[in-house]
């Protein structure tokens, strides 16, 4: 049987069962003292990150984020603390708590508003990882509402203003959900020309960046992901010749998220903290739901009739490759590399369990 597991491990990526894969990660977090429900949203957000083909933030940072609860940098008691409520407009202190849960509560919030105030914003403060943002913008633009989601490290720096040399931000990412009749647009970009998470892959893995994404420590350009644990940073997107865009995005999204979250630089926190900003808006209570889809269909229908550029098979528009990679997951299953599978697997073991066979 020893052999049979060496073999197995020996070559671990491949597609996996959506669905057991699903319950085995959920109940692996259950095992920690993670409530239900809580458990259930990180695992969907890890998981649908790796069916999107957003693997940096997908399973392959289970293992961290259960370092995370041993250490108490991560909390499962209780629930966020609200700080204000105005109807359309709500804050809350996240204690820590899991992003995944904080987001959907925060979601179901203005769910339950968006009908009578036409616009509801939720910000949230002090709570911890949220995954890709791109996974939560389904539940609203299936709704036929409009989502904008932005989130930030208070704690945590890498990305430098552009003309500067020290990391003052993270890669703030800023994301979109606009519904159409058809498939909806999603976006999820981040004010950075990578992440961080992606930038310590690849050092991992001893490779470059495609291009001078990073500064070293005096300022110079620099193709070497190694450069950030030396006092590097990375740079906003647009890089040297354009980076004064990412810098604004990167200003837009701090004034969001830490700004109207009350909490944020100013205050000196520690450890891994982050601070969102949610808000849904009802189409109908502007130009009307129908001429709102009208004119977004037709525009992602100009983009996708757009005559495409030479080496480019046709226009896509955000979230159309995500789109595509989802349902062959759902169809063929999900795609898991063996670093990720060898990852969780002694983990596993813990609670005396296999990670799932593959298909």
């Amino acid at each position: 049987m020893q052999n049979n597991l060496n073999k197995r491990n020996s070559d671990t990526s491949g597609r996996y069962y959506v669905d057991t894969v699903r319950a085995a990660v959920e109940r692996l977090f259950r095992s920690t003292g993670m409530d239900g429900e809580k458990a259930r949203d990180v695992t969907e957000c890890l998981l649908t990150a790796d069916m999107m083909g957003h693997s940096t933030h997908g399973l392959v940072i289970a293992p961290w984020y259960l370092d995370e609860i041993r250490s108490g940098g991560l909390r499962l008691d209780g629930s966020f603390e609200q700080i204000s409520d105005r109807g359309a407009c709500v804050a809350w202190n996240g204690r820590r708590l899991p992003g995944a849960w904080l987001v959907n509560r925060a979601i179901d919030c203005a769910l339950e508003r968006v009908a009578q105030f036409g616009v509801v914003t939720v910000t949230i403060a002090d709570g911890h990882h949220t995954g890709a943002l791109a996974t939560y913008l389904p539940r609203l633009t299936d709704r036929g509402l409009m989502v904008i989601l932005a989130c930030s490290g208070p704690a945590s720096t890498g990305v430098a203003p552009y003309g500067g040399t020290v990391g003052l931000f993270t890669p703030n990412p800023l994301s979109a959900g606009i519904p159409t009749q058809a498939d909806p647009i999603l976006l999820d970009i981040s004010c950075s020309i990578t992440t961080i998470k992606r930038s310590g892959q690849l050092a991992q893995a001893g490779r470059s960046y495609p291009g001078e994404w990073a500064l070293d420590a005096e300022g110079r350009p620099s193709t070497d992901p190694q450069v950030l644990s030396h006092g590097g940073s990375l740079m906003p997107v647009g890089g040297l010749d354009h980076g004064h865009k990412g810098y604004a995005m990167a200003l837009l999204v701090e004034a969001l998220t830490q700004g109207l979250c009350g909490v944020g630089r100013k205050d000196h926190l520690s450890g891994i903290a982050m601070n969102t900003f949610l808000q849904v808006i009802d189409p109908a209570a502007f130009g009307g739901s129908t001429n709102f889809l009208d004119e977004t269909t037709w525009l992602t229908n100009a983009c996708h009739a757009n005559p495409p550029r030479p080496g480019v098979d046709a226009v896509r528009v955000p979230g159309d490759r995500a789109r595509a990679r989802v349902q062959e997951a759902r169809k063929s299953g999900v795609y898991l590399d063996g670093s990720i599978v060898e990852g969780l697997t002694p983990l596993f073991a813990r609670i005396g369990e296999e990670f799932p066979a593959s298909m």
